[in-house]
């Protein structure tokens, strides 16, 4: 809408060229997104499902009764910002119908009586994973660069074919939906740490990728569409600080699965916009730390089961009177817990706050090192 009367209105009257400026929509984005956020969600979040609290959670008791699922509210408020906002590319509102398809795959888990499955959940996200994929591609080979290694490209960057690239995104995809959501467990901490890597990657996007003499500079292949990606990022972080705002704890409101699996997804389509995969270790360190982590225990574990050998919890073992040696692994998997928020919480007796801060620090100061590692070293 913007973009469109800044077209149409700037022969009558010059300052409406400002709205065609890339910078001031994604400041207009962020700032519109972020205050009716703000001020509709709690006239909306009667309308939520309730949190019916997890037993095995430390604290989820203070979770239980409280509105849930606050992402549907976000990312439709979200959705009305973008139509203003955000110049049209086809190629971005399919990613965009991808992102609104996966929140409201969590918000109905959320509302469910009963939590869906695990293998529901996962075979869900992977669909929507190549989906998205294949939109962010649009069905042509793409240029991806890497890490530490000068691409053969003029622009330094690699050409992968289709099935390639929807391969690799695809993974990127599932596990930044599945750690964004794993993280999801303490009042503010995966808001936080999403809302740091969108901020990274939209300056990532606008400033290096989608600069050509920037990026020709860095020998990174230039992003045409860098800007509209980072107005898209912009305005979804607005509107997420805007929510963040009454999930301070003691949190009024939580986001649940259908806020968590759209971050997840967003920072996911962000890292593949940028060009490279791994980029989502640099942006998103400790989410990946915090949750992915987990993922590859509860998977080393099952297949160490599968293999023979005895899993069992020690607490478990305990209660059952067990006291035959377990193999080291598994001795050593079970003796940090994962979300490993939950680990720092209950093994070494952090507050919530804590937890908190020192994740947010420790990822304020990780992506800055790791992406000049990753840039210049090449």
């Amino acid at each position: 809408m913007f973009p469109f009367l800044a077209e149409n209105l700037t022969p009558y009257y010059g300052p409406f060229r400002l709205l065609g400026s890339n910078l001031v929509l994604l400041g207009l984005g962020a700032i519109l997104a972020a205050f009716i956020v703000w001020f509709y969600l709690p006239r909306l979040w009667r309308f939520l499902p309730r949190d019916k609290g997890k037993k095995w959670v430390k604290e989820g008791e203070e979770a239980q009764g409280k509105p849930t699922g606050a992402g549907v509210v976000i990312v439709s408020l979200l959705a009305i910002v973008l139509l203003f906002v955000l110049p049209f590319a086809a190629m971005q509102w399919e990613v965009i119908a991808c992102l609104f398809v996966v929140m409201l795959t969590g918000y109905l888990d959320d509302a469910s009586d009963h939590p869906w499955s695990e293998l529901r959940k996962g075979l869900l996200d992977l669909l929507l994973a190549v989906l998205t994929s294949l939109a962010l591609c649009q069905g042509r080979p793409a240029t991806l660069w890497l890490p530490l290694l000068k691409g053969t490209a003029p622009d330094g960057g690699i050409v992968v074919p289709v099935w390639a690239f929807v391969a690799v995104s695809s993974v990127v995809l599932w596990i930044s939906i599945n750690a964004t959501n794993c993280s999801d467990g303490i009042d503010g901490l995966a808001g936080s740490l999403t809302l740091l890597s969108l901020a990274n990657l939209g300056g990532f996007l606008y400033v290096v990728v989608g600069h050509v003499v920037v990026a020709g500079y860095l020998l990174l292949p230039h992003n045409p569409d860098g800007a509209r990606w980072a107005i898209l990022i912009a305005t979804a972080s607005g509107a997420f600080a805007g929510y963040l705002w009454h999930n301070a704890k003691p949190s009024e409101v939580l986001m649940g699965d259908a806020g968590s699996r759209f971050l997840g997804l967003l920072i996911g389509v962000a890292v593949m916009a940028a060009g490279n995969p791994f980029l989502i270790v640099v942006v998103a360190p400790m989410i990946l730390l915090n949750g992915a982590s987990g993922l590859g225990k509860l998977v080393v574990l099952r297949v160490m089961r599968r293999l023979g050998f005895d899993t069992t919890s020690p607490e478990r073992r305990a209660a059952n009177g067990d006291t035959t040696p377990q193999h080291v692994v598994v001795r050593l998997l079970h003796s940090v817990r994962f979300p490993f928020h939950d680990h720092c919480r209950r093994n070494l007796h952090w507050s919530d706050p804590q937890v908190l801060v020192r994740f947010m620090l420790l990822q304020t100061f990780l992506t800055p090192f790791l992406l000049v590692l990753m840039v210049k070293v090449r």
